[in-house]
């Protein structure tokens, strides 16, 4: 097949494609996704529906031009020209588009980008702003420090740390989404809002430390806006309020922010110290066994071989499959396949009818 043929495939080149495969073969569902990372992560979203009667396969937008990232899914891939020059869905029962939230989510349908999120049936997104957030879900990050240092040890609240943190960021979290939806994000961007969010000078054994800096800063931060936007109140309680009916709350604001942010600028720098000291612990234990050296010296090589990189895993990480957002992903892949099922047994039951009119005609 052509580069230029498969850069156009649409809703109905695959589904002819499944109907030349036979009635009973297994029905293929092509899932676009923004970037490599999200292959995996959409995979373990969608394996979970696959069975005898179809199967997903998860593909990037374009192989030509290598076009990545959330616009190349959704215009390029969302739309065609047909041929009377109008322009076509190209998604429908057979391809679908998989995308991370950002703030689309949150902006309710305040930008184009936004709608195409909220309103085309056959496109689907994370809740949270991406796949990072889920990755950084807190209560799987102990899961990810045992997978690195194979020491089951809880020296770090992990879950309760996100919560203040959370609730640290929330009021300038509320101002961020305020500023993208009513079209004042060069006052205010995510840039800056990161940078205010980044929770420096962490440490293990005060994490408390960090956490009043972080709510110092942000606080700085809040007045210096209200100043800037002193006839802003109401709107920025109706987004307070509004965002806070979509699911997000002050414990939970750190699924929402920007996901590379948290991925690598607050979750990894923690999960570097807490495995930090879980290797230590465990070589500690191997020095002080009753062992000889060359014994302990072996246990020290199996234990370091052993051992995992800490992005690697976390990327890895699944953990965040139990997290309230990713069941309601999950539910929403169901009744859009539950209704593909109830539309495709009418028009089965619609073609049996006629089928059988037609026999009673010929017998007449």
């Amino acid at each position: 097949m052509s580069n230029r043929l498969k850069d156009n495939i649409n809703n109905r080149y695959v589904e002819a494609a499944n109907a030349l495969r036979g009635k009973h073969a297994q029905r293929r569902i092509v899932a676009y996704v923004e970037s490599y990372d999200d292959v995996y992560f959409w995979r373990t979203v969608l394996s979970r529906f696959e069975n005898d009667k179809r199967y997903f396969e998860v593909m990037l937008p374009s192989k030509a031009n290598l076009t990545r990232g959330k616009k190349s899914v959704l215009k390029n891939f969302l739309f065609g020209m047909g041929h009377d020059g109008k322009e076509l869905s190209k998604v429908g029962p057979e391809m679908i588009a998989c995308v991370d939230a950002d703030y689309d989510y949150l902006m309710q349908g305040a930008t184009e980008q936004s709608r195409w999120v909220l309103e085309n049936p056959y496109v689907f997104h994370t809740y949270v702003y991406a796949i990072e957030n889920y990755q950084c879900y807190a209560p799987s990050l102990h899961e990810v420090c045992v997978a690195v240092t194979l020491n089951d040890h809880r020296i770090f609240d992990f879950q309760e740390f996100f919560i203040q943190y959370s609730e640290a960021c929330f009021p300038l979290f509320v101002w961020s989404v305020w500023a993208y939806r009513t079209g004042h994000h060069n006052q205010f961007s995510l840039t800056e809002f990161n940078r205010v969010a980044e929770p420096g000078g962490f440490t293990l054994q005060h994490p408390e430390t960090s956490l009043t800096n972080l709510r110092r800063k942000v606080q700085t931060k809040v007045r210096e806006l209200q100043r800037q936007f002193p006839n802003n109140k109401e709107s920025y309680l109706k987004v307070k309020d509004e965002i806070r009916q979509l699911g997000v709350t002050p414990q939970t604001a750190y699924l929402y922010m920007q996901g590379h942010h948290l991925f690598d600028d607050v979750t990894v720098p923690i999960l570097n110290k807490v495995c930090n000291l879980l290797r230590q612990e465990r070589q500690t234990e191997i020095y002080r066994a009753q062992a000889h050296r060359t014994q302990k010296r072996n246990e020290m090589s199996c234990y370091e071989n052993s051992m995992q990189d800490i992005k690697t895993m976390l990327k890895k990480n699944t953990g965040y499959q139990q997290s309230p957002r990713f069941q309601q992903l999950q539910d929403d892949i169901s009744r859009f396949l539950d209704s593909q099922t109830v539309t495709e047994e009418k028009a089965e039951k619609k073609m049996n009818a006629g089928k059988t009119c037609g026999h009673q005609a010929r017998d007449e």
